[in-house]
């Protein structure tokens, strides 16, 4: 079982290729709080990001950035330039329709692609909402993968070709789960506490595969455990220390994700959904979904219909689909 992928597929995290930055001379931008995750790739020249309260930190060729919050940023050729806001250069509209940014004046030194990563807030159970706020891998990592991907997307932005917004936006996607992987290789210290940092310790990831690959089994602490041959005790105190919670109420979370889906994309019945994540009584179901929710199944369903929302995508959909094993 592939635990990242699960997770993001059911938590919808989809990449969209933003800005290509083209940058010369001296210059400046600031951005504003981003609903989605922020990413940046340098494929040639330098630039300097800024976040409130932080040191300015030097982007090199290669190197690669994610802001999983989107807060707040700016960059810029150095340290203390004058900034322009995103709107007044034009840095919005850039972002949001995938266009060329030119910034300062004289030859293109730098080229940045800028890109969001959108996920379904329905899902609580998510890898962004617990990274730290700056990702910063550099170029000198190590990590073959991740370069190659970042010399693919360089000659992209570099000489592109027809269908090349489709090229960067599936590189994106790539680039996210390369990144991630080289992080949590090279910085375990810092996923420590992240949803990543759980797959560092062989038990609870062994724990968090069979959860996710059985959903709807009617799993107990002592059944859990002697899958993994390893004592109910040992079990639960590493599970503990990993996620902060127990195995009993991450299961609970995880499964009251896939209902929250099922309720708002699908018109499956109370009792298909409550039996296809391991309830056996549409009675049961409601009583922890309205714990966890604090809604009932119901009024959430319409609560959701009603607003605009980020649909899970097909390859999420077919994790969850009817027929689970009990």
């Amino acid at each position: 079982m592939d635990i990242l992928a699960d997770i993001l597929a059911v938590g919808g995290v989809r990449g969209t290729a933003g800005a290509r930055i083209e940058a010369g001379g001296t210059w400046g931008i600031s951005w504003d709080a981003r609903c989605n995750a922020v990413f940046y790739a340098v494929a040639s020249g330098t630039a300097w990001l800024c976040l409130p309260g932080r040191e300015a930190q030097q982007l090199m060729p290669g190197d690669v950035v994610l802001l999983p919050g989107g807060t707040e940023h700016a960059l810029s050729s150095a340290p203390g330039v004058p900034l322009t806001p995103c709107g007044g250069c034009g840095g919005d509209a850039a972002m949001e329709n995938g266009s060329v940014l030119r910034l300062g004046a004289g030859e293109v030194q730098t080229h940045i692609l800028g890109a969001s990563y959108a996920y379904d807030r329905t899902v609580s159970t998510q890898v962004m909402t617990s990274l730290p706020q700056v990702l910063h891998i550099r170029a000198d990592h190590g990590g073959n993968c991740l370069d190659d991907t970042v010399r693919l997307l360089s000659r992209e932005l570099a000489y592109p070709q027809i269908a090349t917004a489709f090229v960067l936006n599936r590189l994106v996607d790539i680039l996210l789960v390369q990144l991630l992987r080289v992080w949590l290789a090279k910085r375990p210290d810092e996923a420590r506490g992240s949803w990543l940092g759980m797959l560092a310790d062989p038990v609870v990831s062994d724990a968090l595969a069979r959860i996710h690959q059985e959903p709807a089994r009617g799993w107990t602490v002592d059944s859990l455990a002697a899958e993994l041959t390893v004592s109910r005790s040992t079990l639960t105190r590493r599970f503990r220390a990993v996620t902060g919670a127990a195995p009993a109420d991450y299961l609970t979370r995880w499964r009251m994700d896939l209902a929250a889906i099922r309720l708002r994309d699908t018109d499956d019945t109370l009792d298909t959904i409550a039996r296809s994540i391991g309830y056996t009584s549409v009675y049961a179901f409601s009583r922890a979904f309205r714990r966890a929710r604090l809604q009932a199944p119901g009024q959430f369903r319409s609560a959701a219909r009603a607003t605009e929302r980020v649909p899970a995508p097909p390859y999420g959909a077919a994790l969850i689909e009817p027929g689970l094993r009990t």
